[in-house]
């Protein structure tokens, strides 16, 4: 989700909901202690310089129960970062305290924001030697008349 689509969705939303990926709510008294656009810049296994940005924000939840983070606030604090760091519109990211920091993707549903997992993965597959995912077929769909192996033709 991009910066631009949270902006967006903040104006309509009376309060703040975040949801895991399991579906289990953070905890309504959390703050987001930051905001901010993180530049990596990094070379692949298989030798590729590559640079990445995302806008980060940082969601934290500790005994302060008293304050709550409202949805205009929040908007405000993305408008302040925009004007004052120079904010890009790009993939927001999300950290939030579990065994340790997690980072999340962001998504919207149903007047929730949901953090999403992320995964890692190998970007130089073809340099690495790792070989496309081969197509899964089903067994049972064969025709009998593919039910021998003859050379070539892809049923070994």
């Amino acid at each position: 989700m991009k910066l631009s689509e949270i902006k967006s969705r903040l104006p309509q939303l009376s309060h703040l909901t975040f949801l895991l990926p399991n579906g289990t709510p953070v905890p309504a008294h959390f703050h987001i202690t930051e905001v901010g656009q993180v530049n990596k810049r990094f070379i692949d296994c298989g030798g590729t310089l590559r640079d990445e940005k995302t806008v980060n924000f940082q969601l934290w939840e500790d005994g302060d129960y008293d304050h709550r983070l409202g949805a205009k606030k929040l908007l405000d604090i993305i408008q302040l970062s925009e004007r004052v760091l120079g904010l890009e519109d790009l993939e927001v990211e999300v950290e939030y305290q579990g065994d340790t920091i997690g980072k999340y993707g962001l998504e919207f549903n149903g007047g929730v924001f949901t953090l999403t997992n992320k995964m890692t993965d190998c970007l130089a597959k073809d340099k690495c030697g790792i070989p496309a995912q081969k197509p899964k077929v089903r067994l049972s769909i064969l025709s009998a008349s593919e039910s021998s192996c003859a050379p070539g033709s892809g049923c070994c």
